[in-house]
């Protein structure tokens, strides 16, 4: 099983079938609009912008598990990110990472990665994964972990 393999929501009641990016490198975040480290979807934003054209996807997984620091609805989310970050990248529905609610492709994503010392639980928000082209998990990076300083990583994956 890969991340190919999940459907996710999409805000407005769609479905985002994971298999239409098979070929593509993806970069899997959970995000809050009201988080010190809201500010990385400017990084996210440039990532995205430098390297869709060459197949990178970008996807934000809204989530207000830590700190209730998502507490918008779809609409709020949407506006947030497009009015104070001019995001372009998709956002999914906002989901749990963690516990028994937490979203499968989020639960795939833990399994495959595990965090600092082998830890499986999401520990903040801003953490994010790196899937390969074969929909295969390549890394996991702490909220600490600033977009651009996967630009390497991305860029390798990219070819």
């Amino acid at each position: 099983m890969n991340v190919h393999d999940f459907t996710v929501d999409m805000p407005g009641g769609g479905k985002q079938d994971m298999s239409a990016y098979k070929g593509k490198v993806l970069l899997l975040v959970n995000t809050a609009s009201k988080c010190g480290f809201t500010p990385q979807y400017k990084g996210l934003e440039e990532l995205h912008r430098k390297y869709a054209d060459k197949g990178l996807v970008v996807m934000a997984f809204p989530c207000n598990q830590f700190g209730a620091q998502e507490p918008g609805d779809e609409e709020e989310i949407k506006n947030f990110c497009s009015l104070t970050y001019d995001v372009s990248f998709p956002l999914a529905k906002k989901v749990d990472v963690n516990g028994d609610a937490a979203d499968p492709l989020w639960k795939h994503l833990k399994d495959q990665q595990a965090g600092l010392l082998g830890t499986r639980a999401i520990k903040w928000n801003f953490t994010k994964f790196l899937v390969d082209a074969d929909g295969k998990v390549v890394g996991r990076y702490g909220p600490q972990v600033a977009p651009t300083a996967l630009e390497k990583d991305i860029q390798r994956l990219l070819g």
